[in-house]
């Protein structure tokens, strides 16, 4: 594949969304310093990130035009087989970067080696004019990802890249009817997650850590077979909470979703319903009395570039 550009994505530095919130640098490190905070924190990690930045665009200049895109415009953003996509900021951005890309390639860029984890972020800015180099010449290797995707009967369409989140909107009970694997029931619960392998260590492994510390506790059991390779083409869905009533059941709470078993949700929440993906509580389809959600794998790859 031929680049003709570069698009830089990144979002805002923690003390550029302080500064926002508080209307100038003084009033916010007033605020954090007042509170027993650490506003140097906040100082130094975005200057690191503006020196990643700008060594990202020092390094792209011979090679490519390139732009940069905030993570508020991805949305809305049309992408073009030509982009190149190179993620700089933490883990969360890539997988948030990768539902609106169509599949294009994805550099991720760790811009803070000793704040980010960078699970996600496979290189370093100092590995990043030699990789580069390698995609130019068209020598690089991708790693698949395999994503969620939510098709509303209204035709409304959502992906996840680690998970999803089906329910009502604050900590009330959400109410819908569940069908899987040939069972269907009304249900009252917490709100159901969604996990692609990608996720399966984050939101997903949460429940299953709160399930098997009660299992252990009651049954001196447990079960650790909960972490999917990011490759698999399957999904895990767990119900939060079920809870039992004369009008809700509990006989559906957990299960795979492949891509011949899908999972269909029909919602009976008068308002405040959502889908929601990873996370983002800003990526979200309304989910209301009438809507009816059906969760599969999504045709779509996100492809992690991994190695020149």
């Amino acid at each position: 594949m031929k680049f003709e550009r570069v698009l830089i994505i990144r979002d805002k530095t923690r003390l550029e969304q302080l500064i926002e919130r508080f209307n100038s640098k003084a009033q916010a490190k007033f605020y954090i310093e007042s509170s027993g905070g650490n506003f140097e924190f906040f100082e130094e990690e975005h200057t690191t990130f503006y020196e990643a930045l700008s060594k990202i665009k020092t390094t792209v200049n011979p090679f490519f035009k390139y732009k940069v895109i905030h993570r508020s415009f991805l949305p809305t953003y049309i992408f073009t087989a030509q982009d190149l996509v190179v993620v700089i900021g933490q883990d969360g951005l890539v997988a948030n970067t990768a539902k609106y890309v169509n599949g294009l390639p994805i550099i991720g860029i760790n811009p803070d080696l000793e704040r980010y984890d960078g699970i996600l972020l496979k290189h370093s800015v100092n590995d990043f004019h030699y990789l580069l180099k390698a995609v130019t010449k068209e020598r690089y290797t991708i790693q698949q990802v395999t994503m969620a995707k939510a098709t509303l009967n209204n035709g409304q369409v959502l992906l996840a890249f680690n998970d999803f989140y089906i329910g009502a909107d604050s900590h009330v009970s959400s109410r819908y009817t569940i069908s899987y694997n040939g069972q269907k029931e009304a249900q009252s619960s917490s709100g159901i997650i969604v996990s692609t392998g990608a996720g399966s260590t984050g939101w997903l492994s949460s429940v299953f850590n709160m399930a098997n510390n009660i299992s252990t506790y009651y049954h001196h059991q447990q079960n650790d077979k909960t972490i999917l390779d990011w490759t698999d083409d399957q999904l895990i869905f767990v119900v939060r909470e079920p809870f039992m009533s004369k009008v809700s059941q509990t006989g559906i709470g957990v299960g795979t979703i492949t891509g011949k078993q899908k999972l269909k949700i029909e919602s009976s929440m008068p308002a405040h319903g959502i889908i929601f993906s990873d996370g983002i509580e800003a990526d979200f389809l309304n989910f209301n009395s009438g809507s009816t959600v059906e969760i599969t794998i999504a045709e779509e790859k996100a492809n992690l570039v991994v190695r020149g």
